[in-house]
C-alpha cells in the first residue's frame, strides 16, 4: 500500500535534508584586525600643528600608554611641540559631585568655540585606586561640545596614582596648546587632593558650590577656598535662584577674611546657571579681567615658570618612585622586610632605611 503524502516513516528524521544556502557574510572585513599605520614623530607634529583631533588623540594615547618605545615617542613629540605651547588660558573647575561641572564646561565651551575660540577640555580622574580604571564619562555628559569641530575633550582613565594621571594632564596641555586650543578647562573628577594637583597647572582657579545643601561654608575646606581665584554659586535658576544670591554673600563676605593671595587679585564670588545661561558671561569677564591684571603685574609669567619648576620636581619624584619599586633588588628585600613590620619585629623607619640602602647599593654598582 502506497505511504500516504502527509505521513512520514520514522527513518525520515534521520534524513539529511537540503538546507538553506549559507550566505556569503555583509562585511567580509567583518573579524579581522585593523591595524592602523604606526605614524612618525614628523606625521605627529605636523598634524597637531594642523589641528588635527585624530592625530592629538593619537598623541595622547601614546602619553598614556606604560610601553617604553611609546613613552619615548611621545617624549620627542612633546618636545617638538613645547614651542608652540603656552598661549592658551589654563582654567581650572573644582567642585563637590553633582555641582555641574561637566554641564557648565559645556555650556560656557559652546558659548566660547561660538566666538572662534578653541576650546579643550581635560579631566583628572584619580577615582578608580582599585580597578585602575575610569568611567571616561565626560564626552556623554558634554555631548554637544563633544560634536563641535573647535573643542577637543580627553578625560584622563587613572593608572591608581594621581602623579601619574597628573604627568600626562600636564603633557597633554601642551599638545592641545601646539594644535591651537586658546582655551583649555581642566576638571577634576576625584576629590582631595586632586585640587591641589589642578591648581599646580592652571592659570585660573574656579570653584563651583551648590546652594541649598546645608551650610555652603562649612561644607568647604579652608584650603580650597583659599586656592581659588573665583567661586561661583551654580544652578542659580528658578526656586534656587534666591537660596543662591544668599550663598554669594556668604562666600563673599568670607572671602574679604582670607588674606589677599600671591597674585594680588580678590577672588569674587558669583552665581551662574548652565540651564539658562545665566551669569556665564560675567564669569569668562571675570576669567579676561583675571589674566589682563596677572600680566599686568607680571605674575602671570611667573606662576608658569613656577609651574614648569614644579612639574620638573614632580616628575623626578614619580620616576624615582617607580624605579624605586620596580627593581628586583628592592622587590626581593621588600616582602621580608614588610612582614617584619607588619608582625612588629622591626620599626618601619628601619626598613625603610634599608630598603633605600639596598637601591643605593644597586645605584653604585651601575654607576
Amino acid at each position: 500500500m502506497p505511504r500516504d503524502e502527509g505521513k512520514h516513516s520514522n527513518d525520515d528524521a534521520l534524513r539529511v535534508r537540503p538546507g538553506v544556502e549559507e550566505q556569503p557574510s555583509i562585511n567580509p572585513e567583518l573579524g579581522k584586525k585593523s591595524r592602523r599605520r604606526a605614524l612618525s614623530v614628523e606625521e605627529y607634529v605636523s598634524g597637531i600643528r594642523a589641528g588635527d583631533r585624530v592625530a592629538l588623540g593619537r598623541a595622547i594615547t601614546l602619553i598614556e600608554s606604560t610601553r617604553e618605545d611609546h613613552q619615548r615617542r611621545a617624549q620627542e613629540i612633546i618636545e617638538r611641540c613645547l614651542p608652540f605651547s603656552g598661549k592658551s588660558i589654563r582654567v581650572g573647575i573644582t567642585g563637590a559631585p553633582g555641582v555641574g561641572k561637566s554641564t557648565l564646561i559645556e555650556a560656557l565651551g559652546r558659548r566660547l568655540t561660538a566666538r572662534e575660540h578653541r576650546v579643550a577640555v581635560l579631566a583628572i580622574d584619580p577615582s578608580s585606586t582599585r580597578t585602575k580604571g575610569s568611567i571616561l564619562g565626560d564626552k556623554t555628559r558634554m555631548s554637544r561640545l563633544a560634536a563641535d569641530p573647535n573643542a577637543f575633550i580627553r578625560p584622563s582613565p587613572s593608572a591608581g596614582s594621581l602623579g601619574g594621571v597628573a604627568r600626562r594632564t600636564r603633557e597633554t596641555i601642551i599638545l592641545c596648546e601646539a594644535a591651537g586650543y586658546d582655551v583649555v578647562f581642566v576638571e577634576t573628577v576625584g576629590v582631595g587632593q586632586s585640587e591641589t594637583t589642578a591648581h599646580s597647572m592652571v592659570d585660573f582657579f574656579l570653584l563651583l558650590v551648590l546652594a541649598g545643601a546645608g551650610d555652603e561654608l562649612q561644607g568647604i575646606k579652608r584650603g580650597i577656598i583659599e586656592m581659588a581665584d573665583a567661586v561661583a554659586v551654580t544652578k542659580a535658576d528658578g526656586d534656587n535662584r534666591e537660596r543662591a544670591e544668599t550663598a554669594r554673600a556668604q562666600l563673599r563676605s568670607a572671602l574679604r577674611m582670607f588674606p589677599p593671595p600671591p597674585s594680588g587679585w580678590r577672588p569674587p564670588a558669583l552665581t551662574c546657571s548652565a540651564r539658562t545661561g545665566a551669569g556665564l558671561e560675567t564669569l569668562w569677564e571675570t576669567i579676561e579681567a583675571y589674566r589682563a591684571h596677572a600680566t599686568e603685574t607680571g605674575f602671570f609669567e611667573k606662576h608658569r615658570r613656577e609651574q614648569a619648576r614644579h612639574w620638573m620636581m614632580q616628575t623626578i619624584e614619580h620616576r624615582l618612585r617607580a624605579d624605586f619599586f620596580s627593581h628586583p633588588k628592592v622587590m626581593e628585600a621588600l616582602g621580608p622586610l614588610e612582614t617584619a613590620v607588619v608582625e612588629g619585629r622591626m620599626s618601619p623607619f628601619v626598613a625603610a632605611q634599608r630598603l633605600l640602602a639596598v637601591y643605593a647599593e644597586v645605584g653604585h654598582a651601575n654607576a
